[in-house]
Parts: C-alpha cells; sequence; structure tokens
C-alpha cells in the first residue's frame, strides 16, 4: 500500500481524470485529493465517479498553484504526489517514495512516457531557467535552433532517461514533494496566476534552502499532456505564459539581468507580433501588444527600484 497521499488539481478536464483516478487506485494510492477550478464541463462529476478520496469544488479558478496548496494542507502524509488529470500512473510508486525519503531530499520526479511510449527528454527534466535560456525562447530561437547548446542544457537533452540521480527541475506534472519541506518555504507562490512557473520557481526555492531534488526512472507515468491548456484561447495562453515568466525572472534575477530580459523580451514580441498576424490575425497585436506594456512598465520599476519585482 502507497504511503503517499495524491493532489491533482483539475479544469475542464472531463475524459482524461477518470483514467488518472483508476491508476492511482490501482497502485494503492488511499487519499486522493482533487481540488477543481471552477470547471465548466463534467470534471466534477467525473470526480465523484471514480473515487476521489475529496473533492474541493472551487467556486472560481484559483490557479493551480492555490488549488495545489488547498490540496497538500489536507493530506495526511508526509509525501504527496502531484499529479496532473492526464497523466496515468504505470508503475514504481515504491521507488518514488524511497527516493523523496532519502534525508534532505525536497521533492523527486519520475518517468514521464508519451503516447508512443518514449520518454518526455526536453519536458519531464529540465535545468532551472537562466537568463540567457529565456532570453532565447522569447527570441524563438529555441523553435527554429532547438538543440543550440544554452537551449540543450536548460532542458537537459544530454539525460539518460534510464539513469537515477540529483536533477534540478523535474516536471511538476508528476512530482513528489515532502510536505514538511512544502510548509516550509510557505507552499506554491500563489502569484503565478492562473499557471507556469509555479513548479519551477518552489524547486528552485527548495534548492537554494539546501534541498537535493531527485529524478527516479523507476516511476514511470503516461503524459498526454496540455489537457487543460488546450481548453485555453491563444491568446490567453500567450499573456499567462509570458506573466508568469517575468514574475519568475523578476523573483529570482539579479536586477540588470532581468532588465536585460525585458528588453530582450521587447525584442522578440516585435517580431512574434509580426510572425503572429498570419497566424491569429489582430489577436496576436492585441496580446503582443499588451504584453510589451507590461514589459516596458516592469522595466521602468526594476530601473528605478534596482531590485525584485513582485
Amino acid at each position: 500500500m502507497a504511503r503517499a497521499g495524491a493532489a491533482i488539481v483539475t479544469w475542464n478536464s472531463e475524459g482524461q481524470l477518470g483514467p488518472c483516478l483508476e491508476a492511482l487506485r490501482r497502485h494503492g494510492v488511499r487519499q486522493i485529493v482533487v481540488v477543481d477550478n471552477a470547471s465548466r464541463d463534467g470534471t466534477v462529476e467525473e470526480a465523484r465517479r471514480f473515487g476521489a478520496s475529496q473533492l474541493i469544488v472551487n467556486p472560481w479558478n484559483r490557479g493551480f498553484a492555490g488549488a495545489l496548496n488547498q490540496a497538500i494542507e489536507i493530506i495526511e502524509s508526509p509525501l504527496v504526489l502531484v499529479i496532473n488529470p492526464d497523466c496515468e500512473l504505470l508503475g514504481g510508486l515504491d521507488a518514488l517514495e524511497q527516493a523523496c525519503a532519502q534525508p534532505s531530499v525536497a521533492a523527486t520526479g519520475g518517468k514521464l512516457l508519451d503516447g508512443l511510449g518514449r520518454p518526455q527528454v526536453g519536458f519531464m527534466v529540465r535545468r532551472f531557467p537562466t537568463p540567457a535560456a529565456l532570453a532565447l525562447e522569447v527570441l524563438g530561437i529555441n523553435r527554429l535552433w532547438w538543440a543550440n547548446p544554452v537551449n540543450r542544457r536548460y532542458r537537459c537533452l544530454d539525460l539518460d532517461p534510464e539513469q537515477p540521480g540529483e536533477v534540478e527541475q523535474p516536471a511538476g506534472a508528476f512530482l513528489m514533494v515532502r510536505r514538511q519541506v512544502w510548509r516550509e518555504l510557505g507552499g506554491f507562490a500563489e502569484c503565478f496566476h492562473p499557471l507556469w512557473f509555479e513548479d519551477v520557481d518552489w524547486l528552485l526555492r527548495a534548492a537554494r534552502a539546501g534541498y537535493r531534488i531527485r529524478y527516479e526512472p523507476r516511476a514511470v507515468a503516461r503524459h498526454r499532456g496540455a489537457g487543460s491548456i488546450s481548453k485555453l484561447g491563444w491568446e490567453e495562453r500567450q499573456w499567462y505564459w509570458y506573466d508568469s515568466l517575468f514574475r519568475f525572472a523578476g523573483r529570482h534575477f539579479r536586477p540588470l539581468e532581468y532588465r536585460i530580459l525585458l528588453a530582450v523580451a521587447e525584442v522578440g514580441f516585435a517580431l512574434r507580433g509580426a510572425g503572429g498576424i498570419r497566424q491569429a490575425g489582430g489577436a496576436a497585436l492585441r496580446v503582443y501588444g499588451r504584453i510589451m506594456r507590461l514589459a516596458a512598465k516592469e522595466f521602468m520599476l526594476a530601473a528605478r527600484k534596482r531590485g525584485h519585482w513582485r
């Protein structure tokens, strides 16, 4: 019987949640807490039908971090498996628990497989973002030149997915955390709303506090990916991702690095806006114009304060 409890945050996850819950039950997880962020489909009914131990239905979208904090708060086990509703646990939960229970370990990630059974290298484990990695991201260079040296290091494209070891940033889609460390660090930062970078922020804070983070390939889950994100509109995805990226950079980069990233982002937005017209028409002008205004505002604030933002 598994010792860990499981925390699942849902938002319009009907059709994905059932297999996730069934797999957790099959592998002996007794306490499964589902927190729903005001879904508009049949997600809540799905959670009840497939036997979530506890179900919290938020009347509004509290964001991934806020809902995850709700779930972890009521889980009784010292270990919590954070798992997305589009993930199906295939095995190795005991190995994940053993790795996470080691002294000074804050979290342990497992191996994620795509629909064809291939490890999701580039996603399931990454190194912490650097100013250079995020600059290439906002400029779109990583999409054009995937294997460039900076992106190769950031996305751990040199990773052997069959070897366990210490890592920096396992994916929050399939991540076991210790409640003691979660509480010590003040939980997941809810300023990352509604999603993106909250797991990276928490893991970086854990690492800076002296905790270790591990990867255990014997723990395996099938990950369909982008389950809830696909329900967002294109403009929403763009805005949420860049807004959270700026929050992360402002919290963790040096002031000069942050201002340089903002300046680079302005160039990237101008290029993306021009290219995005073909893809999204006037929506590209609206969203990139909005993001450029945010970047300019934060650049001026950061320059005056010479410190981190938000």
